[in-house]
């Protein structure tokens, strides 16, 4: 299991159009993958799930990945927040 923090930068936070771009990233990738923002925990390929955990400009949020793609997924999904939250 492959586990990364990222601070969301975008002042609007994780709305509906991030989100769901985000899904689709991690859909892309055969592995588990959790979202976790102060002990609640969404999966990564469900976007009411994460829309669920309001998260907000600030917020540092923890991604963890696990299966057989699991160092691209890490990879895959922290270039992707660097590049869009």
């Amino acid at each position: 299991m492959l586990r990364f923090e990222y601070t969301v930068t975008d002042p609007e936070g994780f709305h509906a159009r991030p989100a769901g771009m985000f899904v689709k990233e991690a859909k892309k990738y055969d592995c588990v993958t959790t979202v976790e923002k102060n002990g609640k925990k969404a999966d990564a390929r469900k976007m009411f799930g994460l829309m669920g955990l309001g998260i907000k400009g600030g917020d540092t949020i923890a991604i963890s990945v696990e299966g057989a793609q699991e160092e691209e997924a890490a990879a895959g999904l922290k270039a992707f927040m660097e590049a869009n939250l």
